[in-house]
């Protein structure tokens, strides 16, 4: 199934935005997990000490698969990769370890809502990452198909 030059230009644009959202949300995280989450973990029991310095690997992991994904996403669009290329296990997104919501209740406002930003992003892209469906015929129209994927992805 090929994609028109619209729909091509929506992706990239969607991938864009998402690139920038994940290295907006990497540079908040460094900053928190490097400075204000070092206090906040000196607060904690050694138990929750613990959960947090996992839970700073998830959010790094997380972000890091999105970055990768995307990246090849932006060099298949820019030719620098082919479809073949990217389609290797490899280049899919990797698996993130979801954060157990009861395991985080007792941590940091801060360091929650970077949890959560990090498993939301996630979400999307690897909603964005599902590939369609066999069964859509070759000559399918490119703005029905851009439609389906965007009603899937949100």
């Amino acid at each position: 199934m090929g994609e028109g030059p619209k729909e091509i230009r929506l992706r990239g644009r969607l991938v864009n935005g998402l690139y920038t959202e994940a290295m907006l949300l990497a540079d908040e995280a460094r900053g928190y997990f490097e400075h204000q989450g070092r206090d906040d973990r000196d607060a904690l029991d050694p138990l929750a000490r613990v959960t947090l310095s996992c839970e700073s690997l998830k959010v790094t992991s997380r972000l890091m698969h999105v970055l990768a994904w995307l990246l090849t996403e932006r060099a298949i669009e820019l030719g620098q990769m082919s479809d073949e290329e990217a389609a290797a296990a490899a280049r899919r997104l990797g698996d993130a370890t979801p954060s157990d919501a009861a395991s985080i209740a007792g941590l940091p406002p801060a360091a929650i809502a970077l949890i959560d930003a990090s498993q939301d992003l996630y979400a999307r892209v690897r909603r964005l990452e599902v590939e369609p469906p066999a069964d859509i015929p070759p000559a399918a129209s490119p703005a029905l198909s851009l439609l389906d994927r965007l009603e899937k992805a949100f």
